[in-house]
């Protein structure tokens, strides 16, 4: 393995185009489809955290091991220390010392090995609370933690450790908020229910929801340089896979059992770039042609990529251009195997 990192600003960069029919992908604080206001007009939109949870969940089908990111430390610690003969009252001690040694009241990212690592180090000193030590306990998660092996997503995502700075991990991975490409206003339906045992006409219940239907551009920045930095070199073809894959068939879950938004993508550029980030705005709505809104998008975006490319000359850095969509014989396995071999080719 190099000592140097043979991947210093160059990144994968997904632009994809991926239409839905009627759906309510991510839901505001009253339960409607969340929008926001782009080039003056009001588009759907599905946050970046939303999209991130899915395909970071969706990365287990393609088995890779996920870290645990939760506030339960404490419990999950305390767990383990029982497990190596601690009782219930010094693995509950134990795990909430070394709970707030990383975290005093947020979301903590780490994996099992740390996990079983931190219990070993408490057993060490005989599940005596007072004898556990911050620093030391720093140490061992420092020395203990292998995303490639235990924790892609820590690498993929990040992490942020509010007590000691140095643990944090800087995500390779960048998401948008995905937004439609065209103007949209969410409908209301207007639903019943009617109760099985009820002996009365007429519905048990009734209500209304909001919906629509929309066609996203998301846009997905995956640092390359980044990425080999935080699993030492190691597993970067099988990262990129996982990844790929699960950007491929993560979908939000909301509604999903009554409005089911399974669409895949339909079209998208994928670069392997070595110049800075560029993402597209869509600042002007696309307007419906040719029977919706797919084919204008697709003329935007292909339109505008190829515009910025000669406008950045050599600094626009492209070194691979994909298209997925219009080519049958290009799978998204194709895609991946393109992937992995121009990082092959680099390493």
């Amino acid at each position: 393995m190099s000592t140097t990192n043979p991947f210093r600003n160059t990144r994968i960069e997904y632009h994809i185009l991926q239409s839905f029919p009627v759906t309510c992908l991510n839901r505001d604080d009253v339960g409607a489809p969340k929008t926001a206001i782009v080039g003056g007009n009001t588009r759907a939109r599905v946050s970046s955290q939303c999209w991130k949870r899915q395909v970071r969940v969706a990365m287990q089908e393609f088995d890779i091991k996920l870290g645990i990111r939760t506030k339960k430390i404490g419990e999950f610690v305390a767990k383990a220390c029982v497990e190596r003969g601690a009782s219930e009252e010094q693995g509950a001690a134990c795990g909430k010392i070394i709970s707030e040694a990383f975290s005093k009241d947020t979301l903590f990212f780490f994996s099992e090995s740390e996990a079983r690592a931190f219990a070993d180090y408490a057993n060490e000193k005989s599940f005596d609370g007072v004898k556990l030590s911050d620093k030391e306990l720093q140490k061992v998660a420092k020395k203990t933690l292998n995303p490639a092996l235990d924790g892609l997503d820590i690498a993929l995502f990040g992490r942020m450790v509010a007590q000691a700075s140095e643990l944090d991990i800087e995500a390779a991975a960048s998401f948008s908020h995905a937004i439609s490409t065209h103007k949209v206003s969410n409908e209301v339906e207007f639903f019943t229910a009617l109760d099985d045992l009820s002996e009365e006409q007429g519905s048990a219940h009734m209500g209304s929801l909001e919906f629509n239907s929309a066609t996203y551009y998301r846009y997905v920045s995956l640092d390359l340089g980044q990425l080999w930095a935080s699993l030492s070199g190691d597993g970067l073809e099988k990262a990129i896979e996982a990844f790929t894959k699960a950007l491929f068939v993560a979908v939000p879950s909301a509604r999903q059992t009554t409005q089911s938004g399974a669409s895949p993508w339909e079209f998208a550029k994928i670069f392997v770039r070595n110049g800075q980030r560029l993402q597209m705005p869509f600042e002007t709505a696309v307007k419906a042609k040719d029977g919706g809104y797919l084919q204008p998008s697709i003329t935007a975006l292909t339109d505008y990529l190829a515009k910025k490319e000669v406008l950045a000359g050599s600094l626009f850095g492209k070194q691979k251009e994909f298209t997925f969509g219009e080519d049958a014989g290009f799978s998204i396995d194709h895609l991946i195997e393109e992937l992995k071999k121009s990082v092959a080719e680099v390493q």
